[in-house]
């Protein structure tokens, strides 16, 4: 069932859990992502970044996106990540998606702001919530490149929630895109006061990590224990696809359809996407 982000979130929010937010590439992925949903009981969000929709469109991924979520019996969002302009965003919002983010994280506070709040108004009529990022989270992941982390403060995260109206915020605690070098170390502790500093002011909503591929399940227990509802994967479930497409076309040098090796791809980011979920805690959770 196509569901509403916004809802999700809250929900999760309420019960203590997390969402997996899994990026797609394709119809293959799409329906993995879904079928490891299924199996886990649990409510998921498919994401596509701007060189996702660029290299197809908004429209074909939301049909692809419709078209599982009505064939599943577990709720499935659709949400734009890392939508780079207004342009995009409002796009995505009039193809259907379920939510949207923006990302101004590069800009001065005042002007990421400024960005979000406009798109904030643009979606709140259309019931359509909104993603937004305070601080920068490092790295490099499809067309994304951030050079250097800076954390969220916990006190500019106030400001920037109340004068936004986003309906719920990524922070960056020390996390990056694609693949880590090394061990990340994250600042649980900025966290944790991001959320009792929000809380406390009245401005409580669903918190979001990025770049959650690489990081270790106790890692990620641990954020989602600290608040976070939302977590981001994508490297590794390319990284599982390719890898099956691979030693699929090793091993038979004589194949050509593409059925052969999508059916063995699409049973790897299966496997990928419902380890993820089993350590979210919404395993069960869908309604």
């Amino acid at each position: 069932m196509y569901a509403n982000t916004g809802d999700l979130l809250l929900r999760a929010r309420e019960g203590g859990y997390a969402i997996g937010a899994f990026n797609f590439e394709n119809m293959e992925m799409a329906q993995a992502i879904v079928a490891a949903a299924e199996k886990c009981r649990a409510p998921v969000i498919l994401q596509t970044t701007p060189s996702t929709v660029k290299y197809a469109s908004v429209g074909l991924f939301r049909a692809i996106a419709e078209a599982v979520a009505n064939e599943a019996s577990v709720p499935v969002a659709l949400h734009l990540d890392h939508g780079d302009s207004e342009k995009l965003c409002f796009a995505a919002a009039l193809a259907g998606y379920s939510s949207v983010m923006i990302d101004g994280s590069r800009l001065p506070l005042r002007d990421n702001i400024a960005l979000a709040s406009a798109v904030v108004g643009f979606c709140r009529e259309r019931g359509i919530p909104v993603e937004a990022e305070l601080g920068r989270v490092g790295g490099k992941e499809d067309s994304l490149v951030v050079d250097g982390d800076i954390y969220t403060d916990p006190a500019e995260a106030c400001e920037f929630v109340r004068r936004t109206g986003v309906s719920s915020l990524a922070v960056a605690i020390g996390t990056a895109h694609g693949i880590y070098s090394g061990t990340p170390v994250l600042d649980v502790g900025r966290l944790s006061q991001i959320k009792e500093r929000l809380d406390s002011a009245g401005l409580g909503l669903p918190l979001v990590l990025h770049g959650a591929s690489g990081l270790s399940d106790e890692v990620v227990r641990d954020c989602v224990a600290r608040g976070i509802c939302k977590v981001n994967f994508a490297t590794e479930l390319r990284q599982a696809y390719t890898a099956a497409v691979r030693e699929f076309l090793s091993d038979d040098k004589d194949a050509f359809d593409p059925k052969k090796f999508g059916a063995p791809a699409r049973r790897a980011v299966t496997e990928a996407t419902a380890t993820r979920i089993g350590i979210l805690g919404c395993a069960g959770k869908a309604e």
